[in-house]
Order: structure tokens, then C-alpha cells, then sequence
């Protein structure tokens, strides 16, 4: 259904129900799957056949989901995950293990860099952070004989810095790695990474994607056009053979528009077991069938409060790449000329003390770990994502002590803004 309009995907991507068949994705809960001889099943093991033995690996109600997404973004081949964080781990250990190197923005959400600082660090790849406004001359010098993968989000949560994806792209293409970005809080809507360079695209669909706060999960989305084979020597878990499937070879049995994803599945989803739930995928599924009309009012939303704020004397500074001050608004005029999303930062004189008292009057806007909902919400991100980070870290990644990041819902812009105003008198 490609040839559609991304609307028209958001509805209908991914599933054509034939003949008789359920309007509706179906949720195949099951576990395991019936076949007549074990000659069948025997074809599956040695991805000889498709089909489904066992939803630790696939299963159909995922699969529909996960080919809307990969419709959405204009890919070849995708997955589902259990969260957003599985699907980044995954992602990169897919082509990194033990002795490998990693190149990534410094402005990313708190748990992708604990988690790939701290975990995969422990588990022998190192990373070098590089600032996401770098100079080519910078994001060049990064890189090693043993880097992978060049790793940053499209709109850094909850820096809000917006990544040169172009940029990006061509430093990781010059050094024959592929760039990943995590395209969480713009989604497809409001840009598609592919467009630009990217080669894989990952996803919290918990965030947007679902848009109501019912269901944790991930997807990965490859644009199959890196080239895998060409730099062979860089990616043998894709260009050699595979012991633990009869010796294929993924990058020359599954061609660039597979290889990817189906390694990703055969060995990192039979092996770690990160499945999103057949029920959660079909939750997930109807927040992406209005997901195109929800991005409007969320972007909508962040744009006046984000103006409201900006001329408010007790507001020190506000992030948001929508005002023609911000230090991105050129890079979202480029990447993001729709719109980026409904998520302001903005810092409140008088550091941690002030942000939380402005969140302990809030009434409409909820403290919660979520953003990205139908509802608005806030933290302060230095006393709970990014709370493992140490000033010197929290500083490279543009998040002062007194930032609030607030996700602008659905509500009406008056009432949010209403709301802001009188918990921002009990501030002194």
C-alpha cells in the first residue's frame, strides 16, 4: 500500500483482510502453531519457509503491525520489540558485539545512554558521544577502525536538540557503518529518517505510536539500502555464515531489504526473547489508525505553550525547535517543516527546588515517567529519567537542574496554558 498517503497508511497499512476475513487486525494469543508434518516445521527452523511455530519469534498479529510501520516509514522489512529500549539494544547489538565501537549523540534520552554507556559498555563495545551540533571535523575524528554504527534521535528527548540527519548519515556512510536513529517523538508523520540518509529506524511505540499510555513496546524498521555485503569484513554476523542456522548467510540469502532484520529476529528475538505481546501490538495498532490527526493537535498544543512560556518572567529558557529563537529551528524547518511534536523543556528560575514546586501545583498536567500521551504530563528530568547522570553528564546532554520537560496532550491549548499560569504564581 505504499503508493497511499501516509494518512490513508496510518488506517489501513499493513493488513488487507481477503474474502470473509476479519475487518479488524485479528490477536492470534497463542503461543505455539499447529503443522501437519515435522517436515513443515523443519523448513521454518531453517528459514527455508515463512510462517509461525512460536511467538517468542513471530506471530501474526505483530507482523501485521510491524509491515504499518515499515509502510509509515519507508522501509523494506520491520519488527516488533518488547519497549523502546529492547528495540534500540537490539538495533545495535544486531552488528556489535565484544571489541566494537559505537559512535552516538550526546543528547539522547537517559536510559538509551545508560543503556549503551553503561550495559554495553560492560559488555565490551565502547562508545564515543559526540555533541549532536558537532563539526563535520568533530563527528570525523569519532570514529575508529572498529565503529559499527553511528547512533542519535531525531528530536533528543528531553533536550529537544534536533538531529543534522544528513550530517549524520554522511559521516557514518563515509566510514561504511550505517546510521540508527530513533524517531520516537517525531514519528513518520513528521519525518522519515530514510528520507534523509538514514539507514535503520527505531521506535518507542509506547510513546506517540500509541498514544495513550496502554501499552509498552518497540519496533525496528531497516530502509534496506545500506549495503551490507560491500563492507563485509565490518559485519560478519550478517556476511558469514551462521552456525546456529545450518551456515546462511543472511546479507546473501535475504538480500539488503532483509538481512537485517530477519538476523535480528532469528537470533536476538529467539535468543533474548523481547516479544511485544500480540495484545499490545493490536493496542498499538489503533493509536497508529489516528496517529496522523493526533500529531496536529500534540504539535498544536506545543507550540502555544512553548510561546506562552517564552515570554514569562520566571522561566529562565525554552526549548522548543517551533520558535524562531531556538538554536534548531533552522534543522526542523528542514526535517520537521510539519511540525516536531508536542514536548516542551523549559528551565524555571530557580533550579530543582522551583521545578518542583511548579509540578506539585499542576492540575491538568500529571507528574508521571511517560510522555507523548493523549494526557499532559510532566517530570523533572535531572531527579528522575536522567537522574544515573552526573552534572557533567546531564550538562552534555543540555539538561539543567531546573528543567521541566512537559508533554502537551490532547487538551485544549487554553486550559494547558491556564493551568501553567497559576502553578507558576505558587512558585516564589
Amino acid at each position: 500500500m505504499s503508493k497511499y498517503d501516509l494518512d490513508t497508511l496510518c488506517v489501513q497499512g499493513g493488513y488487507t483482510p481477503g474474502n470473509g476475513e476479519p475487518r479488524q487486525i485479528p490477536i492470534v494469543q497463542s503461543t505455539t502453531f499447529r503443522y501437519a508434518t515435522s517436515e513443515d516445521m523443519g523448513k521454518l527452523f531453517d528459514l527455508e519457509a515463512s510462517g509461525y511455530f512460536y511467538t517468542r519469534l513471530q506471530n501474526p498479529t505483530n507482523d501485521y503491525v510491524a509491515a504499518k510501520i515499515c509502510e509509515l516509514e519507508g522501509g523494506t522489512a520491520a519488527m516488533l520489540t518488547s519497549s523502546g529500549q529492547a528495540a534500540n539494544f537490539f538495533a545495535l547489538f544486531n552488528i556489535a558485539c565484544a571489541g566494537d565501537h559505537l559512535v552516538c549523540s550526546s543528547s539522547i534520552y537517559g536510559g538509551t545512554f545508560n543503556l549503551i554507556s553503561v550495559t554495553m559498555a560492560r559488555m565490551g563495545i565502547e562508545t564515543t558521544f559526540v555533541r549532536p551540533d558537532c563539526t563535520w571535523e568533530e563527528l570525523d575524528a569519532a570514529f575508529r577502525p572498529n565503529t559499527k554504527a553511528v547512533f542519535g534521535e531525531t528530536i533528543a528527548n528531553p533536550a529537544l536538540t534536533v538531529l543534522d540527519i544528513e550530517l549524520y548519515a554522511k559521516a557514518a556512510h563515509a566510514h561504511g557503518v550505517p546510521l540508527i536513529v530513533d524517531n520516537t517523538f517525531a514519528t513518520p508523520v513528521n519525518c522519515r529518517p530514510f528520507e534523509w540518509g538514514a539507514d535503520i529506524v527505531t521506535h518507542s511505540t509506547t510513546k506517540y505510536m500509541d498514544g495513550h499510555g496502554v501499552a509498552v513496546g518497540g519496533a525496528i524498521v531497516d530502509s534496506g539500502r545500506f549495503d551490507w555485503m560491500a563492507h563485509a569484513d565490518k559485519f560478519p554476523g550478517l556476511c558469514t555464515p551462521d552456525d546456529s542456522y545450518h551456515g546462511i548467510t543472511y546479507a546473501q540469502r535475504f538480500g539488503q531489504e532483509g538481512a537485517f532484520i530477519t538476523k535480528c529476529t532469528a537470533q536476538l528475538m529467539r535468543d533474548l526473547g523481547s516479544i511485544q505481546s500480540p495484545q499490545h501490538a493490536f493496542y498499538l495498532n489503533l493509536g497508529l489508525e489516528s496517529l496522523h490527526v493526533r500529531m496536529a493537535r500534540h504539535c498544536e498544543n506545543g507550540q502555544a505553550v512553548a510561546e506562552y512560556l517564552a515570554k514569562h518572567p520566571k522561566i529562565a529558557a525554552v526549548r522548543f525547535c517551533g520558535l524562531p529563537g531556538d538554536p534548531y529551528y533552522a534543522l526542523a524547518q528542514k526535517y520537521l517543516p510539519k511540525g516536531s511534536c508536542g514536548v516542551v523543556s523549559f528551565e524555571i528560575k530557580g533550579g530543582r527546588e522551583a521545578a518542583s514546586a511548579f509540578m506539585k501545583h499542576l492540575k491538568i498536567a500529571a507528574i508521571e515517567t511517560h510522555v507523548a500521551d493523549a494526557r499532559t504530563c510532566c517530570l523533572n528530568p535531572a531527579t528522575s529519567t536522567h537522574r544515573q547522570m552526573s552534572d557533567e553528564q546531564l550538562a552534555a546532554a543540555g539538561i539543567p537542574p531546573g528543567m521541566v520537560r512537559m508533554s502537551c496532550g490532547l487538551e485544549h491549548a487554553t486550559d494547558l496554558i491556564a493551568d501553567i499560569e497559576q502553578a507558576l504564581k505558587a512558585v516564589k
